[in-house]
């Protein structure tokens, strides 16, 4: 009897039949497959927020799938197979905690970061070992939400000594920085606008850091936060018979900090 993962394999293998398969899964490429990719893991996320373990079940599957699809592509093209993703992905875990599968001993988690980024160091290292100069950010991939990539850089950085030691100056950092939007929108520059706001986004990510809050998470739940409080100003104005365009702004706010008052007992 087969397993359930070989049954996957093998209807995967028979979608991209060519005499009998799918048209559009035998059409698909790695690069048409992207935004399916980032969508099922994204949807794996939103079930996680909802903790609707069901539906993380299902969705776990669908994320599953891209992998399968992806190295069933790949194994046509005489590249790699699921086999060998499934080894690699093995031998990077037994590597990456010796502290687990040998002898290494770690005694605080700060020891065990270290040891994991400098696994993960060596094995850039031996990837590009065929290149004149690898820098210490390589590896980061470019298309990761901005926020998150702007962490991991921040971070390699922050492993090579190029980090602030406390909060202070970080502190000092944000308010230079905001100082510095507040010179360009003088100037009118709109791209030196862009230019002072990143530049301000960017500390805020490195405050965050020193916080230890996750940029990316916290940003998402203020969000979260905005869209309750928002959903509450829509309903007392629906109340009243009106829309949102014909109220004044002050009284919109009001209805804002009354949203604040109202729903503080559900940490919105």
């Amino acid at each position: 009897m087969l397993t359930n993962t070989q049954q996957l394999l093998d209807l995967m293998a028979r979608l991209r039949r060519p005499e009998d398969g799918c048209a559009w899964d035998i059409k698909q490429s790695f690069s048409s497959l992207i935004p399916y990719l980032i969508e099922e893991a994204y949807e794996v996320v939103d079930a996680i927020e909802r903790n609707d373990l069901d539906d993380l079940r299902a969705e776990l599957g669908d994320l599953l799938l891209q992998v399968v699809f992806h190295s069933q592509i790949a194994e046509e093209q005489g590249l790699f197979n699921f086999e060998q993703v499934s080894a690699g992905i093995c031998e990077k875990l037994v590597r990456r905690h010796p502290h687990v599968f040998s002898d290494a001993v770690f005694n605080t988690d700060a020891e065990r970061h270290q040891a994991w980024e400098q696994a993960k160091a060596d094995e850039r290292q031996e990837k590009n070992k065929t290149a004149v100069k690898t820098s210490v950010l390589s590896g980061v991939a470019g298309n990761l939400p901005a926020l998150i990539e702007c962490e991991k850089i921040q971070d390699r950085a922050a492993q090579h000594g190029f980090d602030w030691p406390d909060l202070p100056p970080v502190f000092a950092k944000v308010l230079e920085e905001l100082d510095e939007v507040k010179e360009a929108l003088e100037s009118g520059d709109q791209a030196h606008i862009q230019e002072e706001v990143g530049d301000l986004l960017l500390i805020a990510v490195n405050l965050a850091r020193h916080l230890n809050v996750n940029p990316e998470i916290a940003l998402k739940e203020s969000t979260k936060k905005f869209s309750k409080r928002f959903h509450y100003i829509e309903q007392q104005v629906e109340a009243s018979g009106r829309q949102l365009l014909d109220c004044e702004l002050m009284e919109l706010d009001a209805f804002w900090h009354e949203a604040k008052i109202s729903l503080k007992n559900k940490v919105v």
